[in-house]
């Protein structure tokens, strides 16, 4: 039974490059859909205030405690194409920092201060969360080894099923405690049958792991998870400034008109995640004409789907809001239309952010893991500041303005380091290369 399940999982067709394509795509397109809309179907059938709750656990603190279950791992584990550290390496390390995760959520709230509902609601959320972390390990794997679609598919169906299961009991108990159980249980029961079933069958899967290769693994990845730790507090420094000085309704609007950088971010990532392993031999290759044509060619597509986003915000967005006000309802009348503004300056945020997120890449395959840790340290100091003042002075308006500035800071860094970097090795090989020829 459990062979013919992984059989019909792993069946790819004639053409796989082509699989792996679209795979990708539509477990990305989900994994967004759901992080988009999921806030705004609370926010329907639950009202503003636990719309807002769940908003800040699902997509602000649960999102940075996945982040810390993660361990900023996957692209180094999938870049990892000299099978440096066994999948089983991986595996344990993703124990120890799931269990560390788990704890750091109890620990805030328990200095959080929040209400006993609230409490429960986002811790169960950072159990979500954490859990998608775990599946990470796999699906990181999957791609590895070469096998793409099935983190598309992993992506997909653990996404139906967990976000089917919480819809189905939120609507049927009207509780959004118990739906935040059964999206947990849901997502324990999809990486069991799409992630640890499948991964079994797999060829090549080493299993195998020794305690001694955790703390090297742990030394090599650390200010990789430090920098993206502190990146997704820079990206969500202004929710975090919401939370701490207005009121949950508030999260809940703020997250509703941050959805645009879930489609820019999505969008890009269906260009950048494929090419990774490219963009990873042709640097081991010293191949800097292709290492930096394939950036290029990326950047011109990110470039054009951002100069789309934004004149389509520009245009549409005030009448976008204004639909989704009244799939809300009258008392929502006006709530989203008043922040036509701040939703363009989100998407500009956006793909500044998208930028961003390439040329993040781009480093680790360089490995200036250094360089990366720098920026983030001195954009969070940055965003410490700025947020928080933003916000007080100007509430959700401010908080859009400051998201635009720390993006636009930090995506700045990371192309001119990135190319800075490019340069570097430019004139290291060729220099090289002469030196070889002439001896």
């Amino acid at each position: 039974m459990e062979t013919r399940w992984a059989r019909l999982l792993m069946r790819t067709g004639a053409n796989k490059e082509k699989q792996d394509i679209v795979w990708n795509m539509v477990g990305s397109f989900c994994y967004a859909f759901a992080s988009m809309v999921l806030s705004f179907l609370v926010m329907r059938l639950a009202g503003e205030d636990k719309g807002g709750i769940f908003a800040f656990g699902y997509s602000t603190f649960g999102q940075q405690m996945f982040i810390l279950a993660y361990f900023g791992i996957r692209p180094f584990q999938i870049t990892d194409r000299g099978g440096d550290y066994r999948f089983g390496d991986y595996l344990r390390h993703r124990y120890v920092t799931c269990g560390a995760a788990v704890a750091a959520g109890l620990g805030y709230l328990m200095i959080a201060g929040y209400t006993a509902e609230k409490s429960a609601v986002v811790f169960l959320l950072v159990c979500y969360k954490v859990a998608d972390g775990f599946a990470d390990v796999y699906e990181s794997e999957f791609q590895r080894n070469g096998s793409l679609h099935l983190t598309g598919k992993s992506n997909t169906f653990r996404t139906c099923l967990s976000v089917g299961t919480f819809l189905t009991i939120l609507v049927g108990s009207g509780s959004l405690t118990a739906a935040c159980f059964g999206a947990v249980a849901a997502q324990a029961v999809g990486i069991l049958l799409f992630d640890a079933v499948i991964l079994r069958h797999l060829k090549g899967v080493d299993y195998k792991w020794s305690p001694e290769r955790l703390v090297p693994l742990t030394k090599e990845t650390g200010l990789l998870f430090v920098s993206v730790f502190l990146d997704f507090y820079v990206f969500s420094a202004a929710k975090y400034a919401i939370d701490a000085n207005l009121d949950d309704g508030a999260s809940g609007y703020f997250n509703m008109i941050f959805m645009p950088t879930s489609v820019i971010n999505l969008a890009s990532g269906f260009v950048i995640r494929p090419v990774l392993t490219d963009l990873t031999d042709a640097w081991n290759k010293k191949d800097l004409k292709r290492f930096s044509g394939k950036l290029v060619s990326i950047c011109r597509v990110i470039g054009a789907l951002s100069i789309l986003a934004l004149v389509l915000a520009a245009g549409l967005g005030r009448p976008v809001l204004w639909i989704l006000e009244r799939i809300l309802g009258t008392a929502y009348e006006g709530r989203l239309t008043v922040y036509h503004l701040p939703f363009v300056l989100i998407v500009l945020g956006g793909a500044w952010y998208a930028f961003l997120n390439l040329h993040y890449y781009a480093l680790v395959i360089m490995r200036k893991q250094k360089v990366i840790f720098g920026i983030y340290a001195v954009l969070t100091g940055l965003a410490a500041v700025l947020a928080p003042a933003m916000v007080r002075r100007s509430g959700i308006s401010g908080a859009a303005m400051a998201y635009l500035i720390l993006m636009v800071i930090m995506a700045a860094g990371f192309i001119l380091w990135t190319w800075a970097g490019i340069r570097k090795k430019r004139k290291e090989w060729t220099h090289g290369s002469a030196v070889s020829s002439n001896s």
